[in-house]
């Protein structure tokens, strides 16, 4: 696992081998069982994870009760309720593990020791930050410009060895279109 974290970093080609060691030795690995919840709304992320296998889910509970599916995150790609992780106050999401899950985690005042006592750490800080935008950004757009088929289509591009652990209900929801919205989508493409 840590392998690939290491790996991750090594593509961020600033930070040296001693760097890298050092932020490595403050990860901390757990495990999640399918369907255990990693953060709760209501509570403060005071951390970043790295997946190293399995799949989480990042959802709110919207004014008419029901659980929305905005980010679904696969192995070798960090994680984090960001907004609550960055401000420090509660957040609205909700995290948890759609298959069995195995992550690797970094406190918050670890981060920060991190970023404080070096400027390369500080840029890969700002480049995490810059990539969790242009997601966000990507995610926005395709869902207000891209047809339904599209968004899917790109899915399962993406992700076809993950994303058939993946209950349909989630998908749609991510997708943001019905179930049977997505059954006929499935249909149509056989």
């Amino acid at each position: 696992m840590i392998e690939k974290l290491t790996s991750v970093f090594k593509s961020f080609e600033e930070l040296t081998e001693e760097d890298i060691n050092k932020g490595i030795a403050l990860f901390i690995h757990k495990s999640y069982k399918k369907g255990e919840t990693i953060i709760e709304a209501g509570t403060t992320c005071d951390w970043i994870a790295f997946v190293c296998s399995g799949i989480l889910r990042n959802y709110y509970i919207s004014s008419k009760d029901e659980e929305v599916t905005y980010c679904m995150t696969f192995p070798n790609k960090f994680i984090t309720a960001y907004s609550s992780f960055i401000s420090g106050q509660k957040t609205f999401e909700n995290i948890h593990a759609l298959v069995d899950t195995e992550v690797l985690i970094i406190k918050k005042h670890h981060f920060l020791e991190l970023t404080q006592s070096n400027h390369r750490w500080l840029n890969f800080a700002k480049f995490f930050a810059e990539q969790s935008y242009i997601l966000m950004e990507h995610r926005l757009l395709s869902l207000q410009m891209e047809s339904a088929e599209k968004r899917y289509n790109d899915l399962i591009s993406t992700h076809p060895e993950y994303i058939q652990q993946v209950p349909l209900k989630y998908i749609a929801s991510y997708l943001g279109i019905t179930q049977r919205h997505l059954s006929r989508l499935r249909k149509n493409l056989l």
